[in-house]
């Protein structure tokens, strides 16, 4: 239900932005309509595709970064939603386990329904014979990496954001210098081929513009939303493992994990001797 209420309100903050623009561009229409003469030249309205495409070759880049952009947006939505991260109906069948005090169940339960929350708690049940403090140690790092599987695409947003402008003012640089070339070849003639020629160039950094915006803003929108997702799961595990009664575990070994840790071969010499 949030993650819906959530695309709901970007969807209709992108509605919102396009309509202010169109009334804006309306707006801008009807008054050049108004000041305009006889003598004044007919503006020319290109379409997108034509704005594009006087780019240049740096809006193949830009544009892979919209649609990349657009995906990590969405692929983060879903990733951080509470109901992905520890879903319900595995907070409560590990209650149920957890009440009984049947921890091989709760084990192969979490082995068989991975999700962040139970990728945790698989680790620290299987640390439950080895004391408080290993216990949490286990967890605490299996933590880490259920952040750092959340936080790593999430990071890709901003290096978009940063790379994004800097790809656009690139193609405006190459521009400039290709106008300039002109301009210096065949004389400044007429201005307004000049003028026109910078517009165009400057498309390149507008567009780079307009993605890299977005894609901060989810970033550190997702970022946050992650965090989120990442202290309920620690909530739920402190519940959980609330008056653990380690000393009745003491020495048990749950799982299936294979243990490598042996006797020392020497005492082992020693007791055949």
């Amino acid at each position: 239900m949030k993650q819906k209420k959530t695309i709901q309100l970007i969807t209709a903050a992108l509605a919102a932005m396009l309509l202010s623009t169109t009334v804006l561009c309306a707006a801008d229409d009807a008054a050049a309509t108004l000041a305009g003469d006889a003598k004044t030249p007919a503006v020319t309205h290109k379409t997108l595709f034509e704005q594009i495409k006087e780019g240049g070759w740096v809006m193949i880049p830009i544009g892979l970064c919209s649609v990349f952009t657009v995906y990590l947006i969405g692929d983060g939505v879903i990733r951080t939603g509470r109901g992905r991260v520890a879903p319900r109906q595995h907070q409560q069948a590990l209650k149920d386990l957890f009440r009984q005090g049947d921890y091989v169940n709760a084990y192969n339960y979490c082995k068989a329904n991975p999700s962040p929350l139970t990728n945790v708690l698989r680790v620290g049940i299987s640390l439950l014979g080895d004391g408080k403090q290993i216990t949490e140690d286990g967890m605490m790092g299996e933590l880490a990496k259920e952040s750092g599987k959340l936080q790593t695409w999430i990071s890709y947003l901003s290096v978009i954001g940063v790379c994004t402008p800097m790809i656009g003012l690139l193609g405006t640089v190459t521009g400039m210098i290709k106008a300039f070339a002109t301009l210096g070849s065949s004389g400044i003639g007429d201005p307004s081929a000049l003028a026109g020629a910078i517009g165009e160039v400057l498309i390149a950094t507008a567009s780079g513009l307009f993605i890299a915006i977005p894609a901060f803003g989810a970033f550190y929108f997702l970022r946050n939303r992650a965090g989120g997702a990442i202290h309920e799961i620690q909530d739920i595990i402190a519940g959980l493992f609330r008056k653990m009664p380690y000393e009745s575990l003491a020495g048990v070994h749950i799982g299936d994990d294979e243990l490598y840790a042996a006797q020392p071969n020497w005492l082992a010499g020693q007791a055949t001797a």
